[in-house]
This record gives C-alpha cells, sequence and structure tokens, in this order.
C-alpha cells in the first residue's frame, strides 16, 4: 500500500494536474455596473477534440470514508473535467500522472474545501469522485461519439492518512 497525506488544494501545488476554481485566485473586474466582480478561471477547458462538446451534468455524491484502500485511477484523454460542489460538500481529489500509466512518483491527493473547485487537465490521472460530505457536483466535461474514459488497476493500492482532518 501506498500511503499519502492530503494536502490542501492551492493553485501552485495543483498546477500539474489542473486547476482551482476559486474567486480569490485571479484577476478581478467589475461587471454589471459595479454590483458583481468577475474572476476568470485560470486555465482554458479542453472539451472539443474529436468532436465533442461541452456538457453540464450533476453528480450527486454520498460521503465515503477517505482512507481507501484505493485500487484504480481512470483519466479522460480528450477533455478536461471540472468539479464545482453546491451546498459546501467537500472530497478529496486523488491524482497522478504518466504517458502510459499512472507514475506512483507522481501520486498525490488533495482536500477541495467547499468553496472552490477545481479542473483536471485532460490526460491526468484520478480517482472517481471522492466525497467527504453528502452532496451535489457541479460537472463540466466533454461528450463525445468516442468513449474517453481509461482506467488503469494500481499494483500498489493506495490509503489516505487522514489523522487531522475532519470528515464530518
Amino acid at each position: 500500500m501506498l500511503p499519502l497525506d492530503p494536502q490542501p488544494l492551492t493553485p501552485e501545488a495543483f498546477a500539474p494536474y489542473g486547476f482551482v476554481i476559486s474567486g480569490a485566485h485571479g484577476a478581478r473586474r467589475p461587471i454589471n455596473h459595479g454590483s458583481s466582480q468577475r474572476v476568470d478561471v485560470p486555465g482554458a477547458l479542453d472539451l472539443q477534440a474529436q468532436g465533442g462538446h461541452p456538457v453540464l451534468a450533476v453528480f450527486r455524491a454520498q460521503a465515503q470514508a477517505p482512507q481507501g484502500p484505493w485500487h484504480e485511477l481512470e483519466r479522460h484523454r480528450l477533455g478536461s473535467q471540472s468539479f464545482v460542489p453546491l451546498q459546501g460538500a467537500r472530497c478529496i481529489v486523488l491524482v497522478a500522472l504518466g504517458e502510459h500509466a499512472p507514475d506512483p512518483t507522481t501520486l498525490a491527493a488533495f482536500v477541495v474545501a467547499g468553496h472552490h473547485g477545481f479542473t483536471l487537465n485532460a490526460d491526468t490521472w484520478h480517482h472517481p469522485l471522492i466525497a467527504l460530505d453528502d452532496g451535489d457536483f457541479v460537472v463540466l466535461e466533454r461528450q463525445g461519439a468516442a468513449v474517453d474514459c481509461e482506467v488503469q488497476h494500481l499494483a500498489d493500492p493506495v490509503t489516505l492518512r487522514c489523522d487531522g482532518l475532519t470528515l464530518r
């Protein structure tokens, strides 16, 4: 088993895997006659490869014990995936890089607070949603005729050390 310590989701730490969606990060500009401020996300969405198109969905997640063990990761080569919690639901995102399979040396786990989301770059290995709270997540992803979900079994399952993490 590969034990990992989940770390807070920050733009710098998450950059190899994607980007953080948050109103706290990025340049602000006033809109709507100054009644709102617009903060554009720092990265581009990748949703149109091989005739794909954006699809917006809601994932209704049930809380899970995050320790694992987690046995597989998946990736989407043709598009990015964005997850934004509704109503403050938290989750853990378990990610890795790797050309043909997840590279164990790049495994990382991030605690996603309920006040921001994240976008996974196309081709980033990740575990399916690990929710810490029951809740809904808005997901923006690519949909198309070509199937775009590659699953890889991990030779050494991953466990998460969550001693200091408030689980409920």
